[in-house]
């Protein structure tokens, strides 16, 4: 078993647990009741001005690092994100390997302006509809979790209920599969989920592969600014950030010299 169908068993498991005690009947006029979704296209897309957008994470732990930071207050570094610059925050609600939360998210959706990410690995409508219920404006789909059929199938909901959907992707059948669904948010997870690994080579050729006008993420793997550069020359419009902003005591200058690597990767390419 990879890691990731490891992950996805503890996701079904926990998801079978939330609906029991919470059905979908009560949680669809919650959703319905929130305000509509932030367009976390147009955030990602960016102004025009050919800067690099930021995905910035709210993270304790990953299976790969272990803890990376205690978080006592996501809504709080959440709002540091906001003022550097972020966005969208992503707000990861897994428990058993990120230490995450549904609360993390109802902190930082109550906190900042900006589309929120509700980062966990959907497999069923209800966490579609919780996702909007607690304020969500984007989930994630992980096509490597996912039947074609089942990818078009949460797509489609996340678009009904106003959402949008970073839909990942770590290898060009899966690149083509999300261009398939006619996905808007593409993302390249340089860290190959069911083992984890780091290759970020592979991102330059699978940017390739995406159709024009999708706005393409790089996920994973990013340390510093060279790795921001890289991406941003290769094709990137945005990275998802996690590890190398919750272990940096100035999260929003971090933000600040990642969108400003990413500027000039983007004016040395078209100059």
């Amino acid at each position: 078993m990879s890691v990731l169908d490891d992950i996805i068993v503890g996701v079904r498991e926990d998801l079978a647990a939330r609906e029991s005690a919470l059905p979908l009947s009560r949680v669809m006029p919650d959703a319905q009741a929130q305000q509509p979704a932030l367009d976390a296209h147009a955030a990602l897309k960016g102004d025009g001005s050919g800067g690099l957008e930021v995905i910035a994470e709210v993270k304790r732990s990953s299976p790969s690092k272990g803890s990376l930071a205690s978080i006592t207050d996501p809504a709080a570094l959440a709002a540091r994100y906001e003022r550097g610059g972020a966005a969208v925050v992503s707000v990861l609600t897994e428990q058993r390997r990120f230490q995450g939360s549904l609360a993390d998210l109802d902190a930082v959706r109550a906190e900042v302006g900006i589309p929120v990410l509700r980062k966990d690995f959907t497999v069923a409508d209800y966490q579609i509809w919780e996702a909007r219920a607690h304020g969500a404006d984007l989930v994630l789909l992980i096509v490597a979790a996912l039947g074609d059929a089942q990818l078009e199938h949460l797509l489609g909901l996340t678009h009904e209920l106003g959402m949008n959907a970073l839909v990942e992707a770590h290898t060009a059948e899966e690149v083509d599969r999300a261009a398939a669904v006619d996905a808007r948010l593409i993302g390249i997870n340089v860290r190959n989920l069911k083992t984890l690994d780091i290759d970020r080579s592979v991102f330059a050729d699978l940017a390739l592969r995406i159709p024009a006008g999708t706005v393409t993420i790089a996920e994973s793997g990013v340390r510093d600014a060279a790795d921001v550069e890289q991406f941003a020359a290769q094709g990137a419009s945005a990275v998802l950030v996690g590890e190398a902003l919750v272990r940096h005591d100035n999260p929003e200058s971090t933000i600040g010299e990642f969108r400003a690597a990413g500027r000039n990767a983007r004016q040395g390419v078209h100059s």
